[in-house]
């Protein structure tokens, strides 16, 4: 089994066995969630040190919720709605899976770079939805990277509907 570390860095660099590895051991979900927690706080921090002017805890707390939902969406979209003949996964899978695939996002933590901060946070964006498609091929045992990719497109569409109807009704500012 590898360490925390070398998983983060795995899944970074796009390593199926990373996330083959992470996805059957169920005692990883804790590290995923470290994972998550790691880059809101290097995205806090890169914020703040980019004019920004956040609160590290809510950051923290929406990041969490953030990454059950889409492990819940991610889930469902792909062993229901866009399944391969092949695919068996669980939200735990899904969970340990997605929660590495965010490695990329402790860069973040430089978007505060006179100069290079959105370019550093575009590509690690780009960086982050590219792991994110490899994790979900991977978790859900797809063959086709293009059914992955195609189960992340739903499942962001889904997202930002629902982030825009929280926020219209005040659920978050």
């Amino acid at each position: 089994m590898k360490s925390f570390t070398h998983r983060m860095i795995g899944a970074a660099r796009l390593d199926a066995a990373t996330f083959e590895e992470v996805e059957a051991d169920a005692t990883a979900t804790g590290q995923a969630m470290g994972v998550v927690l790691l880059v809101s706080i290097a995205t806090g921090v890169g914020s703040v040190t980019a004019g920004g002017t956040g609160s590290f805890f809510f950051a923290g707390f929406l990041a969490l919720v953030a990454w059950v939902v889409w492990a819940a969406l991610t889930y469902v979209i792909g062993t229901r709605l866009l399944p391969e003949p092949q695919t068996h996964a669980n939200v735990g899978e899904m969970m340990r899976t997605i929660g590495f695939a965010q490695s990329p996002g402790i860069l973040r933590v430089f978007i505060g770079i006179p100069g290079l901060g959105l370019l550093i946070l575009a590509v690690v964006s780009v960086w982050m939805l590219v792991t994110m498609v490899v994790a979900v091929r991977q978790a859900l045992d797809y063959k086709s990277t293009a059914r992955a990719l195609g189960v992340c497109v739903i499942g962001w569409v889904i997202s930002v509907v629902l982030l825009l109807v929280a926020i219209m009704s005040g659920a978050v500012p």
